[in-house]
């Protein structure tokens, strides 16, 4: 997908911003959870969650990813890269509200310049403001890495559709107000087939089901079950027919944004890492002085430094309005492998502490090896990654005249 050329703010106006994030989170939230004995396993209830997306909003903090005719600050992806890093490094257990990542602008910033006015006025714009929260319904039981076996249908009836269906594994659907539901409107048009919908979470016929627990413990994923949903006709996001390439567009960019979430993990798994090695003794010495430590805590650092980097390039490309489809699956499937080999090596240097439930260094973990399947396994990625590689090679071949005879 081509994105618009976007510069973000003044540097001056980003540390400020940076600045009063990481105060938010350090001197508010994180308080807040230690007082409420919240930890990344609790079921948060939406109360809860909208507490803390309208203070965040009221800083100025949530939404700020969105372009500035949308009410955010139109931040550069490499902006929102920084800020997202810093966010999962904090270890906050409600990480996740301070930017709107659990349903809110960050599920949204890349399909507003796709809706209608009424639109971003009854679903968008709110949900902008921490009023109200959605979830993107793609995946099925048959429809995982397999996009194209979407069987969720929706039948025309007058000026409404009939959805009927079963969505699997939905990000935030219990505690959303809608959700943007792909489905089939044209069963032998193939993906062109395929459209979105805006479905209101009170629809009848809507219902949420089938919790699963993760190996995080994060309650974060439900099924949602369609059963003769009516849905209006304007209610058709990005146009009939247009639903899998708004996803797979919205997908793309998605994955580059999900590699500073991991990165922050890494990172504060690695200092984690470094202030146990330096604090804990054994044979007269702290272990931070063997070299079988100081070896892996300088491969974790390494990794850290590569992943960043590569993030960073990859969002400079995004900001420039470039295509960078190759780049968000190799950043994904690197920074997913190298950030999870650098929270096993925190627990390999905690020893039993960290293999303890109930240290950080131990969530971490649970939580990194997740990634390598969320928003497309490293197996995707890689074909991904060699289909763009062919494809390179055939447009660099020279184009051979067929000579005539």
């Amino acid at each position: 997908m081509l994105h618009s050329k976007n510069n973000g703010i003044p540097e001056q106006d980003f540390i400020a911003l940076r600045n009063k994030m990481n105060k938010f989170i350090y001197e508010e939230l994180i308080p807040l959870e230690k007082e409420r004995g919240l930890t990344p396993e609790t079921c948060f209830s939406r109360e809860l969650l909208e507490e803390i997306w309208q203070r965040s909003y009221e800083l100025g903090i949530y939404g700020c990813n969105l372009p500035v005719e949308f009410g955010g600050l139109g931040l550069s992806i490499q902006q929102l890269c920084i800020l997202k890093e810093d966010v999962t490094y904090s270890n906050a257990a409600l990480y996740g509200c301070v930017l709107g990542e659990n349903g809110g602008p960050m599920r949204i910033g890349y399909i507003l310049n796709q809706a209608t006015e009424e639109q971003l006025l009854e679903y968008f714009i709110p949900t902008a403001q921490g009023k109200r929260a959605g979830c993107f319904a793609l995946t099925e039981p048959q429809a995982g890495s397999d996009a194209t076996r979407i069987q969720t249908s929706a039948v025309k009836d007058g000026n409404d559709y009939i959805l009927n269906g079963h969505k699997r594994f939905i990000t935030a659907s219990r505690t959303a107000d809608y959700a943007i539901v792909m489905a089939v409107t044209d069963p032998d048009a193939g993906t062109n087939g395929v459209t979105a919908f805006l479905v209101d979470a009170n629809s009848e016929g809507y219902t949420i089901a089938g919790e699963y627990l993760p190996m995080s413990g994060q309650h974060i994923d439900n099924d949602i079950y369609l059963e003769n949903v009516r849905v209006p006709a304007k209610n058709i996001l990005g146009g009939l027919g247009n639903g899998f390439k708004l996803g797979m567009n919205r997908i793309n960019i998605n994955r580059l944004l999900q590699c500073p979430t991991m990165l922050g993990h890494a990172r504060f798994a690695f200092e984690e890492a470094v202030n146990y090695a330096h604090n804990r003794v054994q044979f007269g010495k702290s272990i931070a002085d063997f070299q079988a430590i100081q070896h892996m805590l300088a491969d974790m650092k390494t990794s850290i430094f590569a992943c960043r980097s590569m993030i960073d390039s990859a969002a400079a490309k995004a900001d420039r309005g470039e295509d960078i489809r190759s780049e968000s699956s190799m950043c994904k499937v690197f920074v997913g492998e190298n950030s999870f080999q650098v929270a096993d090596k925190a627990i390999q240097i905690h020893g039993s502490v960290g293999m303890t439930q109930g240290e950080p260094v131990e969530w971490v973990f649970r939580r990194l090896r997740m990634f390598r399947i969320l928003t497309g396994s490293s197996e995707i990625q890689r074909n991904t990654i060699a289909k763009g590689i062919k494809k390179e090679w055939k447009t660099s071949q020279p184009v051979i005249e067929e000579q005539e005879a």
